[in-house]
């Protein structure tokens, strides 16, 4: 049998990247996993993980003003960006020392170091020109944020990856996008205290979500001051006078804004790995191709987490990596579950979604009855605030099964997550209707909806 230096060899550090070398070691395996920046990947480093810091941050701003309907008195305020940055980057750093250290106490090699394939079993480290081998690498080096490269002015421009660092907190904002990250950063950017425009080249925000919470967090968010311009794009970004960037839009003319954030999207960040003298096969996004057990057109290579471009999100991710595991190292092949993700976008007001979207259900069932609620919710009643909830259960007529559920409001998130275990496990109707509410509670509406709001009959409302 032909000797290698490792028995897996992982490309990448984040949550797919970690789990997987960090399981393998556990197991004896001899793994060293190797990251060119810093350990915990997106999640931990620039994405999920420090944005939901800065919505924490963002919020304060509200629940200052919102405390005095509740009897407090609240004096001078302020905000301190420096402070949050370098609150966020201990915080990071923490993260990281855990990784670190859950990896070594397993056994497995840390290798700082930008790695690119040369063969089937052949990996060089960039960093001392290494090249060593190994019977099973997996990649794992996730996304990056689309480049804008044919926009003239690009380069004055920044995206997700710089804005958790920025030097100073912008005045003035313009945001190109309408997806996860565009929406997530309109609402921290305004909560604190920057203007926020937020220009999108669809019909509606959010355009995988369900309508009723894409139009439900529209209206919310110019409710409190961010400007939405649908149907949109930017053309040209040049340096205006006075610092400002002088931003060209098709539809609405000329914008001037201190900071523009290009969030269109990411792609897999496959460029210059190796891939093509590996005979790993890609599609036309740059995606690695993988079958039902994360393998790739070459043998002994795997992928897994957003690389693949099949779900990202970090939890899918790590998911994969243990599917990866059973398989390959303890005999149990298994393969990832991609169906009933429940997810949510951490804007403001919070959207928790598992299932489909009203239209995707009208479309695979024959008869749908949709259960819809909105109203405002008790923590806006004595603060004078206008927001409204709204929570949503989509039913299949036909067996009574719950096949959507969705929320547009406060702790959206929270619900979601239990959402999502109810629709996994096959919940009907009838189970949420005999299910006592917690009172009182918003979350309570999910199982006081008895009556459909109205039905859809081959995707026709009734």
């Amino acid at each position: 049998m032909p000797s290698y230096d490792y028995d897996l060899f992982v490309i990448g550090g984040g949550s797919g990247g970690v789990r997987s070398a960090r399981l393998a070691a556990s197991l004896g395996k001899k793994v060293a996993i190797a990251e060119e920046f810093r350990f915990g990947g997106t999640c931990v480093i620039r994405g999920c993980v420090p944005k939901k810091l800065y919505v924490y941050a963002s919020q304060f701003s509200k629940d200052f003003e919102d405390a005095a309907g509740f009897g407090w008195s609240v004096g001078e305020i302020g905000f301190d960006w420096g402070k949050l940055v370098a609150a966020k980057e201990a915080e990071i750093t923490r993260l990281e020392g855990l990784y670190q250290k859950g990896l070594t106490n397993a056994g497995a090699e840390l290798i700082a170091s930008r790695a690119e394939l040369t063969g089937p079993n052949s990996i060089r480290l960039l960093a001392d020109g290494r090249t060593v081998t190994a019977e099973r690498i997996v990649i794992a080096v996730g996304g990056r944020p689309t480049p804008h490269r044919d926009l003239p002015g690009h380069e004055l421009c920044i995206t997700s990856n710089e804005v958790f660092d920025l030097p100073s907190l912008p005045r003035s904002v313009l945001i190109e996008g309408g997806g996860y990250i565009a929406v997530e950063f309109a609402n921290i950017l305004q909560g604190l205290g920057v203007a926020v425009t937020l220009i999108y080249r669809g019909r509606e925000i959010l355009s995988r979500f369900d309508q009723d919470m894409r139009q439900g967090l529209h209206r919310e968010m110019e409710a409190k001051g961010i400007r939405i311009l649908c149907g949109d794009v930017i053309t040209a970004v040049s340096r205006g006078e006075g610092g400002l960037l002088k931003v060209e839009t098709r539809e609405n003319g000329t914008l001037q804004v201190e900071q523009v954030l290009e969030a269109i999207g990411r792609v897999p960040h496959t460029q210059g790995l190796g891939l093509e003298a590996a005979g790993v096969r890609t599609d036309e996004k740059g995606a690695i191709i993988v079958d039902a057990f994360s393998r790739t057109s070459a043998p002994g290579i795997y992928a897994l987490g957003d690389v693949t471009n099949r779900v990202q999100l970090t939890p899918v991710a790590i998911h994969e990596a243990m599917c990866f595991i059973e398989t390959e190292y303890k005999g149990n092949p298994t393969s990832p579950d991609h169906d009933l993700i429940a997810t949510a976008v951490f804007s403001q007001p919070e959207i928790g979604t598992v299932g489909l979207t009203e239209e995707e259900a009208g479309q695979r069932f024959e008869e749908v009855e949709v259960y819809r609620a909105e109203f405002r919710p008790m923590r806006a009643t004595l603060s004078g605030r206008s927001e409204k909830m709204i929570m949503k259960l989509l039913v299949n007529a036909a067996d009574n099964k719950v096949v959507g559920a969705h929320v547009l409001g406060h702790a959206a998130g929270e619900m979601a997550q239990l959402l999502g275990i109810s629709l996994k496990a096959g919940v009907t109707k009838a189970d949420f209707d005999r299910t006592m509410a917690v009172h009182p509670t918003a979350a309570e509406e999910l199982v006081t909806m008895y009556s459909p709001s109205y039905r859809l009959k081959n995707g026709v409302r009734a």
